[in-house]
Order: C-alpha cells, then sequence, then structure tokens
C-alpha cells in the first residue's frame, strides 16, 4: 500500500539493533584484563616442597619395588638432586626405626641368592660389596652359609646340568666346572662335585673321572685364579 511506512517493532522484518542500541548490554572485550588475571593466579607456581619430604617420597618408593641398602638410597638420592645434608638426616632416621637393615638385607639376600641361584659365597660377597654392604656386616651375613652346605648345592647344581649335557665326558667335565666358578665356587669344590658326578654317570664317565686327580687340578685352578685376580 503505497506510502505506508515499514514497521519498526520487534517482530520478524525488526531491523537489528544498531552500534550502541540502549536495548543491548555491553560484550567484554576478548582478552579483556579480568580472563587474563584469571589464567595469570590458575598458572603461578606451586610452593616449593620441602628438601626431606622429597627425599622421604624417593626412599619409599625405592624400598616398595624390593628392600634396599643404605648405599643404594644415597645414590638414587643424590641422583635426584638432594643435598648430603638432608640423605643423611633421612637415612639416620631410617635407620632408627629399622626402615633401613643392612644386616638383614644381607642376610636375606644371601639367603634367597644362594637357594635360588646357587651362588656360592664369593659371588655372594661381591654382590654385597657392590650393594654397598659394610664388609663385616657381609662377612657375617656369609657366615650362615658354611662349606657342607655349599658343597651339597654345588653337587645338585651338577646333577640337573647332567640330565641334558652331551658330549665327551671331557668337554661335559669343563663345562660343569665353568658353570661352577662362575657361580663363585672355589676349584676344589667345583671339580669334586663334578668329579662324583660323572662317575656316578655312565661307564665310561666313571672311568674318565677315575682318571681325575681333583687336589692336583684344584690347586693348579686356585693358582690361576690368584694370578688372575691379582693382575686385573
Amino acid at each position: 500500500m503505497a506510502g505506508r511506512r515499514a514497521r519498526t517493532g520487534r517482530g520478524w522484518d525488526a531491523s537489528p539493533p544498531r552500534t550502541g542500541d540502549a536495548s543491548e548490554p555491553p560484550r567484554p572485550r576478548r582478552g579483556g584484563r579480568g580472563r587474563s588475571e584469571e589464567a595469570g593466579a590458575a598458572e603461578s607456581p606451586a610452593p616449593p616442597r620441602d628438601e626431606s619430604e622429597v627425599a622421604r617420597e624417593i626412599c619409599l618408593r625405592q624400598l616398595a619395588v624390593r628392600p634396599r641398602t643404605r648405599a643404594e638410597l644415597a645414590g638414587a638420592l643424590a641422583k635426584r638432586g638432594i643435598s648430603e645434608e638432608v640423605s643423611a638426616e633421612v637415612l639416620d632416621r631410617y635407620d632408627e626405626v629399622g626402615i633401613i637393615d643392612d644386616a638383614a638385607f644381607a642376610r636375606a639376600w644371601v639367603s634367597s641368592r644362594h637357594a635360588g641361584r646357587g651362588l656360592a659365597r664369593r659371588a655372594l660377597a661381591n654382590e654385597l660389596r657392590r650393594k654397598g654392604v659394610d664388609g663385616e656386616v657381609a662377612t657375617e651375613a656369609l657366615g650362615e652359609l658354611d662349606e657342607e652346605t655349599e658343597a651339597d648345592t654345588a653337587r645338585g647344581l651338577v646333577e640337573r646340568k647332567l640330565r641334558t649335557a652331551r658330549g665327551e665326558p671331557d668337554a661335559i667335565f669343563r663345562r660343569l666346572v665353568g658353570m661352577l666358578a662362575r657361580k663363585g665356587y672355589p676349584p676344589g669344590v667345583a671339580i669334586r662335585a663334578v668329579k662324583d658326578a660323572l662317575a656316578a654317570q655312565s661307564a665310561e664317565a666313571a672311568e674318565f673321572a677315575e682318571q681325575i686327580d681333583a687336589d692336583a687340578l684344584a690347586d693348579a685352578e686356585g693358582e690361576l685364579d690368584r694370578d688372575n685376580r691379582s693382575s686385573g
């Protein structure tokens, strides 16, 4: 209809409000001051933790895996940057309450490794030394493993290996003596254990074993071993 004015209300044909229209509340600008302050507060670094608390947590995580010696825990603390003063304070306290007990650790280690791996005293002494166990403490723990028990274990190891061993008696003899030597058995114990086991295996092996002078071989092997250790 000519001359009719367009509707300007809030209906379907209403025009969009102009910038600054009083009917629209002002929108906050992106990246405004309020948001940046909130972000800054959320990202603020946490206060530094007490070094002793961190040291205790490191020790407890280590001990949760398996028992540890004092030297092992001290090494773990040093790698994490714990000062020597704090490390000594925490470890001394653990010593007092029995959380760290190198003597108990050494006894359990000797018993477990001898029964499980068949290791002899010499190999066990080397392991305890690498764990940082004091020499006197290690010697006391190793004293619970006597020569008779060590010899019995050596014979048991040889008998198990002989069940699947193949080859000439002299080759088997060398392999089994070498196996016991790697487990820390003295030459005399190793040679006698293998000789006795071969003698009971078969007529051929018994004949070979009869020719073995265990004492002479043990003396020769002992001298060679001492030379190797002194040159090393």
